[in-house]
């Protein structure tokens, strides 16, 4: 992350003109929109429309299934006034226009596509339009407001018409208006409606084209031999065999293994599995998860950095006529997403192209950079849709081993990892221990909590500026509970087990989720009151999130008879900007856990497309279901124990619950909605099962036996 720069300045792109008299806008946001500092964001978005009367809008966020290839082209199509269907989508290349001010690079992650781009897309869009409308006006000598510009046109007294298309030439030549005026929410044609994706047809048709499809004249694929100790190293190797078998044209060491170079990627799996290699392990070697936990455990003892305090905590608890603690364990998991890493790298002598699947376009051109000693406007990058991406594509070694390959060989190299070396070689979501003691009053109400999490950094290893006094923001999330419990302290302590941690979907939502909503039912129970309406009670200070609660308790059918054998679960979390609330019913049968149903109220402020919001919401629950009652990474001899899905399994189209999304019509600020459902599912779950069985699971996978 140190060798990629921030914008230095806020300045509207120059017009120009593009090749054949069409136009490409470079749109900015105004200051006044600005989310984040200037010296971290430059928001921009471009539009390029043709003298053919082409219109393509371009999303500075990548398309890993979220929605983003639609939903970033709607808020600017819907201010520039073009037909939403008929655009074409491109998504943009690296460079410092396209940063994300929510999280200062050009990155997909956070759930922050819609609330980094909602003004600012619209604001490009309109500026866009105004261009167009002026260069119209002009052309007939009129004033610009006897002008109307819709469906890519613009048309003016007495019958004048012209398209965008022919327009752009002289609309290139204006200044960019700097306060557009927006259109009222009330004159949405496509913003809040349930407007069909724009990526639909090209995934079942097969032209969408994912980075395994990825095609170059001349290229070769790549199969990469790692160690099987993540950080180990080559001592020495025999590529006797491997080189005389077909197809293959190279074998070369680079800094993370042996790979082999062959004519097709089947030709250098073959290949690879046949080169006897000699590993230095490392001290990684005496890892398991034994060790791991014990390291946790003992690390816990310690007290951490302090993210809040208020009241006194052990006064309260000294007063407290029930006081009750619990320790919340969460393993490590793999992201394992349906398309493993793959990556194509064409390096040159005075340029890099970079193509295929990535979160981080930024970061992927940053890397190039430094590795080739190149400047970033040598470097390339093109971005496929994703196979999933989960937070795992934010990290970029598998980039960098593309780029290494390409230059010992002089070609390039298509880059594909096995299934097993994608679940064998993650940045895994890191394991963690949570610590909770609480106190009640004679009448069951909170009265104190305190929170003590231990756990790995990812932020230390990718953005250490981050972390200021023991503190990452990015562990810290949906750690303080938003209940009115008037004496709370809680700290988090930073331990590195020695196993490589990366962003997982939710992040730590999903870690402090867990532990905060099962002590909160446990803490309803020592209360002798209703999980529901404990929650509600405190919840006065919370007005939209006490809205979902109730809500979702209504939808569910909260306190009414199930059928036998049939039980629920509830629970809530902020995050994102998203208030949310879920309530599962469950049964439990030869000590498995069945989930039938997952009701969920969320209010996430302005929607862009409510069909993608629920879209989203069905995958998150699915996604945290599979690491509620699944999810397990295990360390024996350094080596990872889970090699495929047989041995990490996911939860199963027949294992779907019925999921109900119930979206609150809001006109709050956008918030995302890509994470939290995968947060809050295992808690929601967990008490469930708890109302099911009188056991309380307090780890991870949820495992009755």
């Amino acid at each position: 992350m140190s060798q990629i720069k921030s914008p230095s300045r806020r300045a509207f792109l120059k017009a120009s003109a593009a090749a054949g008299g069409g136009l490409v806008i470079g749109v900015t946001l105004p200051q006044a929109f600005a989310a984040a500092p200037a010296t971290t964001s430059m928001p921009n978005a471009w539009v390029k429309i043709g003298s053919d009367n082409t219109v393509t809008i371009l999303s500075a966020r990548s398309e890993m299934g979220q929605g983003v290839y639609t939903a970033m082209p709607t808020l600017v199509a819907e201010e520039l006034e073009v037909d939403l269907h008929k655009i074409k989508v491109e998504i943009a290349p690296a460079g410092e226009v396209y940063i994300n001010a929510l999280l200062g690079g050009q990155l997909t992650g956070g759930s922050t596509s819609v609330a980094d781009g909602y003004d600012k897309l619209r604001v490009a869009g309109a500026q866009a339009r105004m261009m167009l409308v002026s260069a119209a006006a002009q052309k007939w000598g009129v004033d610009e407001s006897k002008c109307t510009a819709r469906n890519g046109s613009v048309t003016g007294p007495k019958g004048a018409h012209a398209t965008y298309g022919q327009l752009a030439e002289a609309a290139s030549k204006l200044p960019v208006p700097k306060d557009p005026k927006l259109k009222d929410a009330k004159n949405f044609r496509y913003v809040g409606k349930p407007v069909k994706r724009l990526d639909t047809a090209a995934k079942v048709n097969g032209t969408a084209e994912f980075g395994i499809d990825v095609k170059l004249p001349g290229m070769l694929y790549a199969s990469l031999a790692q160690c099987p100790v993540i950080g180990g190293k080559v001592v020495s190797f025999d590529a006797a065999r491997a080189k005389a078998m077909p197809g293959v044209k190279h074998v070369v060491q680079i800094t993370d293994g042996v790979a082999v170079v062959a004519d097709s990627w089947w030709q250098a799996r073959t290949a690879r599995d046949s080169i006897d290699i000699k590993w230095d392990e490392g001290p990684a070697k005496a890892m398991s998860s034994e060790t791991v936990a014990a390291g946790l455990k003992a690390a816990a003892a310690k007290p951490g950095a302090v993210f809040k305090k208020q009241g006194d905590v052990d006064g309260a608890m000294k007063g407290a006529a029930k006081t009750l603690e619990a320790s919340y364990e969460m393993p490590f998991l793999s992201h394992s997403p349906m398309e493993p890493m793959n990556f194509t790298a064409d390096v040159k002598k005075d340029s890099c192209l970079l193509y295929g699947p990535t979160q981080f376009q930024q970061m992927a051109e940053g890397v190039a950079a430094q590795m080739l000693g190149m400047k970033p406007a040598q470097i390339t990058v093109k971005t496929t849709f994703l196979g999933g991406g989960f937070g795992r594509r934010i990290d970029v070694d598998f980039v960098a081993q593309a780029i290494e390959i390409s230059k010992a060989v002089g070609a390039p190299v298509k880059l594909v990892w096995t299934r097993e070396d994608d679940m064998t070689h993650d940045f895994y979501r890191p394991t963690s221990l949570h610590q909770i003691s609480g106190g009640l009053d004679a009448a069951g109400k909170p009265v104190a909590m305190k929170f003590h999490l231990t756990s790995s950094s990812v932020t230390a290893r990718l953005f250490p500026p981050f972390v200021k006094d023991g503190l990452d923001p990015f562990m810290l999330e949906a750690a303080a509970v938003p209940y009115d419990i008037p004496n709370q302290l809680a700290d988090s302590l930073i331990y590195e087990t020695g196993l490589r941690v990366g962003y997982w979907r939710s992040v730590s939502h999903a870690l402090n989720a867990f532990a905060n909503e099962s002590f909160i039912d446990e803490m309803a129970l020592a209360a002798g009151k209703d999980p529901y309406e404990f929650r509600r009670a405190m919840l006065d200070q919370k007005p939209r999130l006490k809205n979902v609660l109730e809500l979702a308790a209504a939808k569910a059918g909260w306190g009414k008879p199930l059928p036998p054998g049939r039980f629920r679960g509830i629970g809530v979390m902020e995050g994102y900007g998203t208030s949310m609330a879920q309530v599962a019913e469950i049964s439990v049968s030869g000590g498995k856990v069945r989930v039938h149903r997952v009701v969920v109220a969320a209010d996430l402020g302005r929607m862009v497309n409510p069909n993608i919001v629920r879209q989203q919401i069905e995958s998150s629950v699915n996604f945290g279901l599979s690491a509620a009652l699944y999810g397990e990474i295990t360390l024996k001899d350094g080596r990872i124990e889970q090699t495929n899905f047989d041995k990490y399994p996911v939860v199963r189209m027949p294992e779907s619950p019925t999921v109900e999304a119930h979206l609150v019509e809001s006109t709050e600020k956008p918030g995302g909605i890509g994470e939290p459902a995968t947060a809050l599912i295992s808690p929601v779950v967990a008490n469930a099962v708890f109302a099911a069985t009188g056991k309380r699971l307090r780890k991870l996978p949820l495992r009755l036996a």
